[in-house]
């Protein structure tokens, strides 16, 4: 069953269009490695991204489901309809990390594809968040609210205290230590091209 061209003009299509692409690009996959992921070919993936096709429930489904998301997180844009969202401090779903060492905590919401992520992050005393490079021309901005840091990024590094920020490349093995006696708490804010 093939499916009905889109209608230009019709902004869900133009939407959906956009959305797929997006993603796609932000997940650096190829049409190919999105049809592999998705089982949705190839040149049907091409035409949703030219807007000339319009995917069956099916189709969506699974295209969904290779961004791991449900087809309401592929086709609804919330804040759109809303001049405010929350993010919850006591919703699980918002720790991208948890452990004796470190907790990691997104401050953006889940949903929104972006080249800027907000994280507020906790690190026990002795304990360090070390991370491999992230992609070229990644940057980070870190601002201690509580204890001691050191931040390393390549070959440089420097010593924070409280209320002090670093920016620093995130596109080079980089780390930040707790140098201090006490949790460390500081929010990160990450930038990617």
């Amino acid at each position: 069953m093939s499916n009905p061209p889109a209608d230009s003009n019709d902004p869900t299509s133009h939407a959906l269009c956009s959305r797929v692409t997006e993603l796609r690009k932000k997940h650096k996959l190829t049409l190919d490695q999105l049809a592999a992921a998705s089982g949705v070919s190839r040149s049907m993936l091409s035409q949703i991204e030219r807007g000339q096709a319009n995917p069956t429930l099916t189709v969506t489904f699974r295209i969904a489901q290779a961004f791991g998301m449900s087809i309401g997180e592929l086709v609804d844009q919330p804040w759109q309809s809303s001049t405010i969202e929350v993010v919850h401090g006591e919703d699980k779903s918002n720790l991208f990390r948890a452990d004796k060492e470190c907790q990691i905590r997104t401050l953006s919401p889940l949903h929104i594809e972006k080249n800027i992520e907000f994280y507020e992050v906790r690190i026990a005393a002795g304990s360090s968040l070390t991370s491999a490079p992230h992609f070229e021309g990644t940057k980070e901005l870190l601002t201690i609210t509580r204890g001691r840091a050191r931040v390393v990024s390549g070959d440089t590094n420097c010593e924070l205290d409280q209320g002090d920020s670093a920016h620093y490349r995130g596109d080079l093995n980089h780390s930040i230590e707790n140098r201090g006696d006490d949790e460390l708490v500081c929010y990160l804010v990450v930038t990617s091209p």
